[in-house]
């Protein structure tokens, strides 16, 4: 190799450290104050899970909801948040008149959260004139998919059953 191009190398390899720089190994302490804050309702929550839901089937709506209730049975309700994320034709599953109405409402008085798209009832409205009617429990976010991204960011478990 001759002079130059063991510069050029020297060159290249302090551009990539300066614009790609390595990541830092997190510690123990680091990563337990990282983890995911329980929500004001669940504060003794030691595991933390969205369920994401967009597609509209009873069976995928009836295995969400299964999801949640095993979670609960398995850690205690107090031990686990859990939040079921619909958005798309997911959102069926929270239509005032869906069969699953009475699934929803206990575990909400079980504490589990459902969140609904607002994107997603902005468009109904807007296709077809009239926003669905959802069931009072659901929770409107905004975006659905920026629900999961924020609920993944702050420590939890993100599952699509």
């Amino acid at each position: 190799m001759n002079r130059r191009d063991l510069i050029c190398s020297i060159a290249l390899i302090t551009f990539a450290s300066a614009a790609f720089p390595a990541r830092a190994q997190t510690t123990g302490a680091e990563r337990a104050s990282s983890a995911a804050k329980p929500p004001s309702d669940k504060p003794f929550a030691e595991h933390f899970i969205a369920l994401q839901l967009s597609d509209s089937d009873p069976k995928k709506e009836r295995l969400v909801l299964s999801v949640a209730s095993n979670l609960q049975k398995a850690y205690g309700q107090d031990k686990i948040a859990i939040e079921v994320v619909t958005f798309g034709p997911g959102i069926d599953l929270l239509r005032d008149t869906n069969e699953n109405r009475q699934l929803v409402d206990s575990l909400v008085s079980q504490g589990v959260r459902f969140d609904v798209c607002g994107n997603t009832l902005d468009t109904i409205e807007r296709e077809t004139g009239q926003r669905p009617k959802i069931n009072p429990h659901a929770i409107e976010v905004q975006v659905g998919v920026g629900q999961l991204l924020s609920l993944s960011e702050s420590g939890y478990t993100v599952v699509r059953p």
